[in-house]
Formats: structure tokens, sequence, C-alpha cells
């Protein structure tokens, strides 16, 4: 989970957590990222993305969003902060000359929103911010800071589309959750998990000086092919960065795994019902 599920939330206290970023990026692209696959192809149902869309993908990740958009006929930017997940993106969408799937009009940047401004460049269409936010404490300040760079560079009536957790009620995940709650409780850190809440979407569009115009929910159940994989996944979300510096990764790992019990199938899969929102705005 898009922030998905999200990404690399460093805690504001104590020492950045130990994990190995290039494994945590590669358990992020190979298991934890499709979980959103529904919320990606909802929204670009809903507005019709196709060969007219300039699409700027913010916090892109691994690039899989960006990926459906292209096949759709859109010209996608995308940029994020990790460069883990930049480099598994580049293989996705500018594989080496004459791959047969590269993505013409791909464009991948490191770095901030302002770093993609072409000023030749037609105005965006569409700005996506798909990394899930509403689980961690102080995540909507961290994309109001995104929709500010990112905005200016969009035309005038551009859909902004902000995703969120649904009601904790409808997200089985959120039991699992709270392990990263207890376990961070030593820190006190803005970068740990909180129950989502109902108006997280429309508060960061108010403040981004957006206007809302239309809303959605969208099932994405994660499924994981075993309690390992689960564990690995949920922790490539960043939402255990807390817990993983106030205690460590093996104890996390056994709180996770207890956690995860409930949801193991007879065959030893992990599945889990959630629900996830998204919020349409427009520029000014």
């Amino acid at each position: 989970m898009t922030p998905t599920l999200v990404r690399q939330h460093l805690p504001h206290a104590g020492a950045a957590p130990r994990v190995d970023l290039r494994a945590r990026a590669r358990d992020w692209s190979e298991i934890q990222e499709r979980m959103l696959v529904p919320l990606y192809e909802a929204v670009y149902e809903r507005l019709d993305v196709g060969p007219t869309t300039r699409l700027l993908g913010l916090g892109c990740g691994s690039g899989l969003a960006l990926l459906m958009a292209a096949a759709r006929g859109a010209a996608v930017t995308g940029v994020d902060a990790s460069p883990e997940r930049m480099a598994l993106a580049r293989q996705r969408l500018l594989p080496e000359a004459g791959a047969t799937h590269a993505r013409a009009g791909a464009r991948l940047v490191d770095g901030s929103p302002r770093d993609t401004e072409e000023p030749s460049a037609p105005a965006y269409t569409l700005v996506t911010a798909f990394e899930p936010i509403g689980c961690l404490a102080g995540d909507s300040e961290g994309l109001g800071g995104l929709l500010a760079e990112a905005t200016p560079l969009a035309g005038r009536g551009a859909a902004v589309v902000l995703a969120g957790w649904g009601p904790p009620e409808r997200c089985a995940t959120t039991s699992v959750l709270r392990v990263a709650t207890k376990l961070a409780e030593p820190l006190r850190s803005t970068g740990s998990w909180r129950p989502a809440l109902r108006d997280d979407l429309e508060d960061v569009a108010q403040r981004a000086g957006l206007k809302p115009d239309g809303s959605g929910r969208v099932a994405c159940p994660f499924g994981y092919a075993d309690v390992d994989s689960a564990v690995r996944g949920l922790k490539s979300t960043g939402l255990f960065d807390a817990a993983i510096t106030a205690t460590d990764q093996v104890q996390v790992d056994k709180e996770l795994t207890e956690a995860l019990h409930p949801h193991q199938r007879q065959d030893g899969t992990v599945w889990m019902p959630n629900v996830f929102r998204y919020l349409i705005a427009r520029t000014r």
C-alpha cells in the first residue's frame, strides 16, 4: 500500500530507520505496488486518460501507475525523491535503446516537481498523487509542499488526483498497521501511523487552493503469497519506519507476523480487504 502505501516517510525524531533502501524498493515494486492497481484503473477510466493527456505523477515510485497511463497513450512524467525506486521506474519506462517495451514520451526526473518544468512544453492536464495519505501523522503537509510546486505547471482546470486510505472499519489492514503505533510510541514521532480521517483529502485540496470536483472509493484488497511476502510488502510502504527506529527490524517482523495470522488462509496466503478513497480536484 502508494503512497501509497507509501514511501520512505522518515521520522522527525531520532535516527533514520535501519533499512536497506534497495531491498525496500524491490519489495515495493515486486510485492506492494500492484495492490493499488484498482485505484489507478478507476481514476484513469473516470478521467478518460488517453493520447491527449499530459500526466505528472508525484511520488511516482517504481513507475507502475505511469506505465499504465502510458499504455493508454498518455505522455507521462514522473518525479520521486527516492533514487532506488526511480532506478526501477527507469527499467520499466526507459529501457535500453531498441527494447520493445520502450514508452514514447515517458520522462522521469529525480528530485521535486519544479525539476520537471520545461518552458517550451505544454502544461500538464493531469497531476496524480497516488501515494495514499491519512495514515502517517504529518503526511498531508508533505503532500501540500509537492502540490505547491506542481500545480503551477498544470493548465487552468487541470485535474489533480489525491488518494487516501478509506475508513478504518473498511480496511482490514488497519488492525495490522496498529502495530506501527504501538512500537513507535516511545518516539511519539510525526512519522508514526494514525487512523485515516474522513476529510484528509479535502483538507489538503483546500490548503492547496484546489476546487473539489468529485470523489470515489475503490476496493484494493491486499493479497500476498505468504506471511513473509506480506511482512516485506507492508514494510516497503514506509508506514513502519518509526517502529523500526524505536525498536528494530526483528521486533517489527515478529509483531507484524503475529498481527497477520488472523488474515492468513488455510493455503498460507494472506488476504486483507481494503477500501481507498480518491479525490479529483481542479486547478483554478
